[in-house]
C-alpha cells in the first residue's frame, strides 16, 4: 500500500464524518444558509493566505528542483485560482477584498493555520507533505461526494466545480505523489507523517463545523 493510501485508510472515519457533515450535505443540495457560506468564505480566505505560505515555506526545504517547482506552483495556484473564486463569491455578498483580508480568524481557523505554519517551520518535508495532504485530497474527495449528491445547478455549484476541476485534481495528484515519495524515502518519519496527517484531517472536519455554526470568539 502506498503512503498516501495508508494515510487515507488511517483517516477513513474522519473522511466519512466530513462527507456527512450538514455543511457539506446542504451545500451539495443548494440549501446551505447564506450566513454559513459567507462565514466559510471569510475564514477560508484567511486560511488560504497561510496555506499558500505553507507551500512556499515547504519549497525552501525541498532538496530537488522538481519538488521545489511543484510546491511553489501549488502556492501560485492557491493565490491565483482558488483565492480568486473566493473573491468572486465574496463580491456576491457585498464583501470587498479589503474586508476579506481584514477578517479576524475564528478559533478553529487560528488552530489550523498555526498548526500548519508551525509544521512548515519546525517539521521535515515529509511532515509538511502529510500535513497539507488532507486539505488537498480531503477537499477533492468531499467535492466528488458533493457532486454525486447534487441533483441540479444552484448558487454553490461553482464551489463544487472548482474542487472537482482538472486544475485542482492535478494539484492533488502531485501532492499525492509527494506524500508517496516521502513515505518511501523517509521510512523513519512515517509515525510523524501519520500524526501530522491526522491532526490536519481532524482540523479539516472542525473547519466545516466552524463555518456551519458561524463560530466566533464570543467576545
Amino acid at each position: 500500500m502506498s503512503g498516501s493510501d495508508q494515510l487515507r485508510a488511517l483517516g477513513t472515519d474522519i473522511w466519512d464524518a466530513q462527507k456527512h457533515h450538514p455543511f457539506v450535505v446542504e451545500l451539495a443540495e443548494g440549501t446551505l444558509a447564506a450566513g454559513a457560506f459567507e462565514h466559510w468564505i471569510r475564514q477560508d480566505y484567511r486560511y488560504l493566505q497561510d496555506y499558500a505560505r505553507l507551500f512556499a515555506l515547504a519549497g525552501t526545504k525541498a532538496r530537488d528542483e522538481e519538488t521545489m517547482t511543484g510546491l511553489l506552483g501549488v502556492a501560485h495556484s492557491v493565490l491565483d485560482t482558488e483565492m480568486d473564486l473566493h473573491r468572486s463569491f465574496a463580491a456576491e455578498y457585498g464583501i470587498s477584498r479589503e474586508e476579506l483580508e481584514a477578517t479576524k480568524k475564528a478559533p478553529t481557523c487560528v488552530a489550523y493555520t498555526n498548526f500548519l505554519l508551525r509544521t512548515a517551520y519546525e517539521g521535515t518535508i515529509a511532515e509538511i507533505a502529510a500535513a497539507l495532504y488532507p486539505c488537498m485530497q480531503g477537499y477533492l474527495d468531499v467535492a466528488d461526494h458533493m457532486a454525486a449528491l447534487a441533483t441540479e445547478t444552484h448558487r454553490y455549484t461553482p464551489f463544487i466545480d472548482l474542487y472537482t476541476g482538472e486544475e485542482f485534481r492535478a494539484d492533488t495528484a502531485w501532492c499525492c505523489e509527494l506524500v508517496d515519495d516521502c513515505w518511501e524515502r523517509y521510512p523513519g518519519q512515517r509515525d510523524a507523517m501519520e500524526e501530522a496527517f491526522l491532526m490536519s484531517a481532524k482540523l479539516e472536519y472542525r473547519f466545516w463545523e466552524m463555518a456551519y455554526t458561524e463560530e466566533d470568539w464570543g467576545l
